[in-house]
Order: structure tokens, then C-alpha cells, then sequence
């Protein structure tokens, strides 16, 4: 149990023996499900999930989010079950353990996704439990302060990543202690050199500082004794993160920051937060314009305080925060320091912890309405990066909105309607663009119209997440209704001057329950959009007979469908065959691309029989065919001068253009030469081929169809 101890030395000081014995049994069966596993350094398995415990410890989280950061990779990493666990130690601990959970059993295409489908429901966890993303920013902490072990390559891959998602979403939550660790984690990790060398410069330069630190510190301290106010101050060093921010944005020199510490004042009451920034200002002469009241108006994190920036001794810049205990513990420790100022959780919730309430609701209304991880991931990290301006409306309510946002997000932010139905707007009594940043302090009226609807262009300009993914999902809405109304002249086109209330009900009703659709606007959509054929459905809306075969090999020999009667059809041609007139061709329907043609010998037509696409055959219409199709050659020649030029001038001269060619040249001298052309039919293209096939030192030209 020698392990355990750093955990249990921290415990101890704070929850009571029962729940200690439970943190002790979730080590046992961590420790156990663990055995023979260990980390990139060598160490046992079970170091990693006793450090994150112990970093969720010193948050004074309770026991079952203690349990639950020990048992955090147990379901990924081991045999262990979510119902083992919520046999062990209830559905609590197994809840969240199971969504702190990476997903590597699930298979995803590429990297990017599974980090989007992963982020995605780390999130959706948190907004049932604030507790599961504790544990992963714990869990990413300790993997932060031991990346040593990994290659460098690895180390800054993680470090983007945490500065991209986690160091955001810990400043979010107002973990402040937390962030700034993970910012010079990353720091140190992406830039170990800069680190190297600013962190030295930093350590020579503090006893310097500390010549006019603690003059300044004496001077405010009696300064409020005099006034008779009973205040801490001292002095903080800020991070070595944001001072090499400072130092890049501002292009300046390490000598010419001066703010590498500010000054914090803690008073007992709001009251004497303000009668300290009155003194402040007597003793030291304010910055115009650097004087921001949070008290009033808290951040969107829910931190509270009096900053203002003064000129001190020698010229020196003085930046003093001013903040009540509570507001200084709920910056430090953000959601976290619910756990700590109300024991239990089951008291009043701090400023932090609603701040944090309202900002996961508006999560939930984001995956609502978002198509896909990405879209979702996307509105989330516009949430997370962005600092905050507040604005009014015209009855003085206070807007709260990222940097950057416009009058489309105020709009959307006021009321979804509103935004939705937005023509215009007037910031201070003066017309104002919509796609223009607001500033603080602007008040802002939206002009609507009830008839209006959301332009596609905004998602060009606004930034906040709620505004994108409610202007989307009415995007959605509306191509939903113009499909409808397309479906509707596809389908009275197919059925030849027949009403659809003509048709018989009992068919209509038969139809809709095969294909799995509950109305016929749903239907009309599904043709609209070229997921189903005007065609087909209008003769099985007749009741007449209509087999769709999903096997390519049996509708070889079955009556073709031509392509007649599909005005208005989305038709594409598939780019791995390149089907041209004069081919045999099946078609499938597919969402969103209407009817998709290839080749009848195409390989990637021939897997789809496995995941039962139903095919129809189809043939080109007889008529004089004036439009280019592409077809893609491969052509085997000898390198020789000007075999190129020679190739492209016999491919003009037969009434063709090159779309895209591609040359690799093997041993022998020979050129293998990939390109794709146009052809208006088969018997185009075997001019072409012809041509080809005559020049000197062509030795083979075979069509490509990806047989």
C-alpha cells in the first residue's frame, strides 16, 4: 500500500474514515486490474491514476470523485465492466469513470475524428457531472508533468492539444491554478529552449525585483491600516506562460515587461473592495482606461475582483487586484471551489458553479442542433478561446458575449427568434453593419421582420456557438421544405398529369411503411433530396410491380430503367470509374448526392453489394450526346524527348482536353503516364485511344474503370 500513500496523506485531512476505506478498496481493485502494466518511464501502471487522485484531493473534491479518478482507465485499460463497477461502488463512480473513458474500442477514420468523437463525449458527459471533466484535467495534468519519457515528436503533439482543448477548458471552469500548470507544461514542452532561457532570466531578475516589490507592498499596507481597513496583500509572480505571451504580442524585450508580479488585495466585503480601490487610486496615479470592475459584471467563468493598473515608485507598473476571500478562493479554484466553500455541495452554489451551470445548458443546446462531432467540437472551442465584451440592450439587460462577436450574436444570444428573424441592427442609436464586431459597452437594438429568414452568409462572421448552430439547423429547415417542394414537381412530372390525392390511400400508406417514412411530405423530401427516384416511387405509388435488385450479378439480365423523366434529379457520375455513354451503367440512390452512376464492372460498386444498396440498371438516353464526360487513361511509353508534347498534341487533335495528368518514370526508361481527359462517348474515346496507341514509343493505352 506504500503506493497509496501520497493520496492518503492528503485525505486525510479532510473526509471522514468511511469514506476513506471506499477510496481504499477502489485503490485495491485499481491497483489489481493494473497488474503488469506500466507507463512509458518504466513505473507501475497504478502511479498515474494515484497522481491524478491526488490532484483531484488537493481540490477537496469528495470521495466518489476520488474513487472515480483511481478506477479512470480501468474500463479502457483493462477487463474491468461499467457493471462491475456499479456493483463495486455504484452507479455514481461507474457514470463517471465511464465518461472520463477515452474511445479507443470504437474505430474512426482518421485521428482528428476520434479526438472530435472523444472531446465530444467528454463534454456531454460533464453536463450531466462537473466532476468527469475534474478528472480529465487531472488525468492530462499528470500527463503533462511526465512527458519526459516520450519523443519529442509525441510531447509537442499532446502539448497543442492541451493548449488547443483542455488548458481553454480548465479557464473556462475558472481552474485557474490548474490552467496556468497545464500553460507552462505546454510551454516547456513545445519550446524547451525559450523556457529554458526565459525561466533563468526570470530567476536572476526576481531578487532585483524584490527591491521594489516589497517597498510597494509596506507602502499599500499601511496605507490601508491608516484608513482602518483590515486587508492580506502580497505579491504574485505571474506565469512564465503569459509572460512569453506578453513578449510575443508586443514584440518587446523581457527588460521592458514590468508586470512579471501584480498585487492582491483581500478584503472581508464587497463594500471594502471599492473603499480599497479609492485608497489605491490616492496613493498611486491610475492608467486611464485600465481600470475593470468584475465585481459588477463577472467574468464568463464566474471570477469576481477590482483590477486597475497604476504608475508606482520609479515609473514601475502597479496592477493590484482587489477581491473578497470567497472571490479569491473561486478564482483559484473555479467550479472546484464549491466542493471547498460549501462541504458537501448540497448548499448555496458559488458564482463559479452557476457561471458553469448556464454554460453547459448552452452545450447541450449546441449538440442539439450541431450535424456532426466536428460541427460540434468547432461551436464548443469558439466558446472556450474567446475573452468576453459585455453589451446592453436597449432596457439595459447586460449581454454577455465573446471578443469578437456581432450583432448576429447578440441577436441569437437575446432570444432564438430574434436572431432567426434579424434584418438589421443599431448599435448607440446609429445603423450599424451586422458582420461588425461589437465593444463593450455599446448598446445594441435588432431590427426584425417576421418574414425574414437566416442569411448562409453569416456563418462567415459570427462567432459565438449558439448563434452558428441555430442559424444552421434553419438553414436545415429550409432546404428540408425547398426539397419537399422540389420532390413534389419530380413526382407529379413521373406521374404523368396524375393528382396525388388521386392515388389510392391503402398503396400510398403500403409504400411509406416499406421505406420507413411516416408521410408523404417525408417521401416527397426523400426524392427531392435524390435519395429515392421520381420514377420508381411514381410507378410503385400506381401499384405497379418494381424490382430493385441489390445483387450487381442479377440485374445484369433484367429490364433497364432509362433515365428518362428525372427532371430536376441531382444525377452525379462516380470519379473512380468515370462511366461514360456507350457503357453498361447501374445506379444507386445516395443522401444528398441524388442518383450516383458507375461503371457496371467498377470494383468499389461491386463491395457496396455487401451492405445491401439497392441498384437499378440504367441506360443513357439515345440522343446526341453534346456534353464531355472524363475517362481516365494509363498509358505505358518510352521517355524519350518530347513524348509528352507528342501525347497532348494527338489528344488535342482528336477533339479532346486534358483535365489532370500524372507521369512516374520506372527503370528502363519507360513513363507511366496517368490522365484523365474528356470523351463525349465510348466510341470518342476509342479514337482517342487509337491516336494514342500510334504515336512512337507508346507501347500499351488501357482505359482505367477501376475493374
Amino acid at each position: 500500500m506504500y503506493l497509496f500513500e501520497p493520496l492518503n496523506k492528503i485525505i486525510q485531512g479532510y473526509l471522514p474514515s468511511e469514506h476513506i476505506d471506499l477510496i481504499k478498496r477502489a485503490f485495491v481493485i485499481a491497483r489489481d486490474a493494473h497488474e503488469g502494466q506500466f507507463r512509458s518511464s518504466g513505473e507501475p501502471y497504478i502511479t498515474h491514476p494515484v497522481a491524478v487522485a491526488s490532484i483531484i484531493a488537493e481540490m477537496r473534491l469528495d470521495h466518489e470523485a476520488i474513487m472515480a479518478a483511481l478506477l479512470h482507465d480501468v474500463i479502457e485499460d483493462t477487463p474491468y465492466t461499467e457493471e462491475q463497477l456499479t456493483t463495486e461502488f455504484g452507479k455514481s463512480v461507474a457514470e463517471i469513470v465511464e465518461g472520463v473513458s477515452k474511445l479507443d474500442k470504437l474505430k474512426f477514420r482518421t485521428r482528428q475524428e476520434a479526438q472530435a468523437e472523444s472531446f465530444r463525449k467528454m463534454i456531454l458527459a460533464m453536463t450531466k457531472d462537473i466532476r468527469v471533466v475534474l478528472i480529465k484535467l487531472a488525468d492530462r495534468t499528470h500527463n503533462m508533468r511526465t512527458l519526459g519519457s516520450l519523443r519529442s515528436d509525441k510531447r509537442r503533439r499532446i502539448a497543442k492539444e492541451t493548449l488547443e482543448i483542455y488548458s481553454p477548458l480548465a479557464h473556462r471552469l475558472g481552474i485557474e491554478k490548474v490552467k496556468n500548470e497545464l500553460e507552462d507544461l505546454c510551454f516547456q514542452a513545445m519550446h524547451p529552449q525559450r523556457y529554458a532561457v526565459l525561466n533563468k532570466v526570470i530567476q536572476v531578475a526576481r531578487n532585483t525585483r524584490q527591491e521594489l516589490v516589497h517597498p510597494i507592498l509596506v507602502t499599500i499596507q499601511q496605507r490601508l491600516e491608516e484608513v482602518g481597513i483590515n486587508a492580506q496583500v502580497f505579491s504574485e509572480e505571474k506565469p512564465l506562460f503569459y509572460i512569453y505571451q506578453n513578449m510575443r504580442l508586443r514584440n518587446q524585450q523581457f527588460r521592458s515587461i514590468m508586470d512579471i508580479s501584480n498585487f492582491r488585495i483581500i478584503v472581508d466585503s464587497i463594500d471594502n473592495c471599492y473603499r480599497v480601490l479609492g485608497q489605491m487610486h490616492q496613493l498611486f496615479k491610475p492608467r486611464p482606461g485600465q481600470i475593470k470592475d468584475y465585481i459588477a459584471v463577472p467574468k464568463a467563468n464566474g471570477y469576481q475582483a477590482l483590477h486597475t493598473s497604476t504608475i508606482g515608485p520609479h515609473g514601475v507598473a502597479v496592477e493590484i487586484q482587489i477581491r473578497t476571500e470567497e472571490m479569491n478562493l473561486i478564482a483559484e479554484l473555479g467550479v472546484t471551489a464549491h466542493w471547498v466553500y460549501k462541504p458537501g455541495g448540497k448548499n448555496d452554489t458559488t458564482t463559479a458553479q452557476i457561471k458553469a451551470q448556464h454554460w453547459l445548458q448552452s452545450i447541450i443546446e449546441l449538440q442539439q442542433s450541431a450535424g456532426n462531432s466536428f460541427e460540434f467540437i468547432e461551436s464548443v472551442k469558439s466558446d472556450l478561446f474567446s475573452d468576453e465584451i459585455y453589451v446592453f440592450t436597449p432596457k439595459g439587460r447586460i449581454i454577455e458575449l465573446p471578443a469578437g462577436a456581432t450583432p448576429i450574436d447578440f441577436a441569437y444570444a437575446v432570444h432564438t427568434s430574434i436572431g432567426s428573424t434579424c434584418v438589421g441592427a443599431k448599435v448607440d442609436r446609429e445603423t450599424y453593419p451586422l458582420s461588425q464586431a461589437l465593444r463593450s459597452g455599446q448598446t445594441v437594438e435588432v431590427i426584425t421582420s417576421p418574414n425574414a429568414t437566416p442569411n448562409a452568409n453569416w456563418l462567415n462572421f459570427v462567432v459565438t456557438g449558439r448563434a452558428r448552430a441555430k442559424i444552421r439547423q434553419t438553414l436545415k429547415t429550409l432546404r428540408l421544405e425547398e426539397a419537399i417542394n422540389l420532390g413534389r414537381y419530380q413526382l407529379l412530372h413521373a406521374l404523368a398529369g396524375k393528382h396525388l390525392e388521386d392515388l389510392d390511400p391503402a398503396i400510398v400508406h403500403h409504400v411509406l411503411t416499406e421505406l420507413n417514412l411516416d408521410t408523404m411530405d417525408d417521401l416527397l423530401a426523400e426524392v427531392g433530396l435524390g435519395n429515392q427516384l421520381s420514377t420508381v416511387i411514381a410507378r410503385r405509388l400506381q401499384g405497379e410491380s418494381l424490382a430493385i435488385y441489390t445483387d450487381i450479378e442479377e440485374v445484369n439480365n433484367q429490364e433497364r430503367l432509362p433515365i428518362k423523366g428525372m427532371d430536376g434529379l441531382l444525377v452525379n457520375f462516380a470519379k473512380c470509374c468515370h462511366p461514360i455513354p456507350g457503357d453498361s451503367i447501374v445506379a444507386y440512390a445516395n443522401p444528398g448526392k441524388g442518383l450516383v452512376v458507375h461503371h457496371e464492372n467498377c470494383r468499389n460498386l461491386k463491395k457496396r453489394t455487401t451492405q445491401s444498396v439497392p441498384f437499378i440498371k440504367v441506360e443513357w438516353e439515345q440522343c446526341d450526346h453534346s456534353a464531355e464526360f472524363e475517362a481516365e487513361l494509363h498509358i505505358n511509353m518510352v521517355a524519350q524527348q518530347g513524348a509528352l508534347a507528342n501525347l497532348t498534341a494527338a489528344i488535342s487533335a482528336a477533339q479532346s482536353n486534358i483535365h489532370s495528368i500524372w507521369t512516374e518514370e520506372s527503370e528502363g526508361r519507360i513513363c507511366h503516364v496517368t490522365l484523365t481527359l474528356s470523351a463525349k462517348d465510348t466510341k470518342h474515346l476509342a479514337n482517342i485511344m487509337r491516336k494514342i496507341k500510334s504515336l512512337s514509343g507508346v507501347q500499351s493505352v488501357e482505359r482505367n474503370i477501376n475493374e
